[in-house]
């Protein structure tokens, strides 16, 4: 006998413009031509290394993959990743499931950022109807549709809504199991929705007032690839009843093949972490596994490459000169930096704020 299950549709959800929030994009985001604050002698000569690298992977057409954690959108930095895109300069963002919602956030209502500590004793943090309502139904229509996760909330931003199909074409794509199963099932899925909700069909109106400073939207109108890599229980959108595990999976399974297939070109390329102690260096290394099984098979190799990896944290271990520290170093569960030290290619660590980096790369690159 299955083990009893919580019943989200119990939640009261309250209005998300009744939150109070911490941070405003038009007055907290960071211009591109914002000077970055002091930076150390070696973290600048890294930099200039990455700017030179990046040029040259350009020049060739190989890939600049960022890959970022939340705190990047958070920090008010989506008017930086814009201008890097808009100039050809990165090829590929990866965020995790936070770093999508804030992105949103910001360009529905142009704030975002809740207290934690005072909402979780509420009752309330997470619980918000439109952020609930509108990301899970554009991950339920984008998996219908075919796209991945970022590509199917960029979507839901820069077309100001989404296309509710009527009942009888998603019955009629439900039949189609045994042509199209993939899409059957996400049509089976959007129509519980648009039962179990009412949805009428159409094009359903929303909203985004700050548009200019969404990421997603801008990656979607440049097609840049977006990729999103949550995990399950991690995001604020699985508290809402419309949330369907199946619409998750089919989105970001989506947005990881797409993120495989850019490091299957990575020879010659540049890959950037940026903030991200676990989905960046997890999704990499799965990643450049299934991308160097497939190489040699065809008798390549996929190991002319940069990381630059970059975060907060001092490190106390020389991962260039001296390897992998043994198992009895605390260096050693450091995973993002073990995690890429095996990985190949050349890595290089910089320790800084991802504002300061992020401006100075690109004010090396001319931006």
């Amino acid at each position: 006998m299955p083990f009893a299950r919580f019943d989200r549709r119990r939640l009261r959800f309250q209005a998300l413009k009744t939150r109070r929030n911490r941070v405003f994009i038009e007055t907290d985001h960071v211009s591109p031509t914002t000077p970055p604050g002091p930076l150390d002698p070696d973290t600048l000569a890294a930099i200039e290394e990455l700017a030179r690298a990046v040029r040259e992977a350009r020049s060739g057409k190989r890939p600049v993959v960022l890959a970022f954690g939340a705190h990047t959108i958070k920090n008010g930095l989506a008017p930086v990743l814009i201008r890097l895109i808009e100039q050809g300069w990165l090829t590929h963002l990866a965020t995790n499931g936070a770093g999508i919602i804030h992105d949103w956030e910001f360009a529905f209502q142009g704030a975002s950022s809740e207290d934690v500590r005072e909402n979780v004793h509420q009752g309330s943090f997470g619980i918000w109807e439109e952020t609930g309502r509108y990301l899970n139904l554009a991950l339920l229509v984008g998996a219908y549709e075919g796209f991945g996760y970022g590509e199917s909330v960029g979507s839901l931003v820069e077309h100001d809504g989404l296309r509710i199909p009527d009942r009888a074409e998603l019955i009629g794509a439900a039949e189609q199991a045994s042509i199209d199963p993939e899409r059957a099932a996400a049509a089976a899925d959007l129509l519980w929705a648009v039962e179990a909700f009412a949805l009428q069909p159409g094009f359903l109106s929303v909203k985004h007032l700050f548009k200019r400073y969404g990421l997603q939207a801008a990656a979607f109108r440049l097609r840049v690839p977006f990729t999103a890599h949550p995990m399950f229980g991690h995001d604020i959108i699985y508290t809402h009843p419309l949330n369907r595990g199946a619409a998750v999976g089919r989105t970001a399974e989506r947005d990881f093949l797409v993120f495989a297939q850019t490091i299957a070109d990575l020879e010659g390329g540049v890959y950037i972490s940026l903030g991200s102690a676990v989905m960046s260096p997890m999704i990499f290394e799965k990643s450049l596994s299934m991308a160097r099984n497939l190489a040699l098979q065809q008798r390549r190799r996929i190991e002319e490459f940069s990381i630059f990896v970059v975060d907060l944290a001092e490190s106390g271990w020389d991962w260039q000169k001296d390897g992998e520290p043994p198992p009895d170093h605390a260096a050693y569960y450091v995973r993002y930096l073990k995690t890429f030290s095996r990985m190949g290619g050349r890595l290089s660590y910089l320790q800084a704020d991802n504002r300061d980096f992020l401006l100075a790369l690109c004010r090396a690159l001319g931006g």
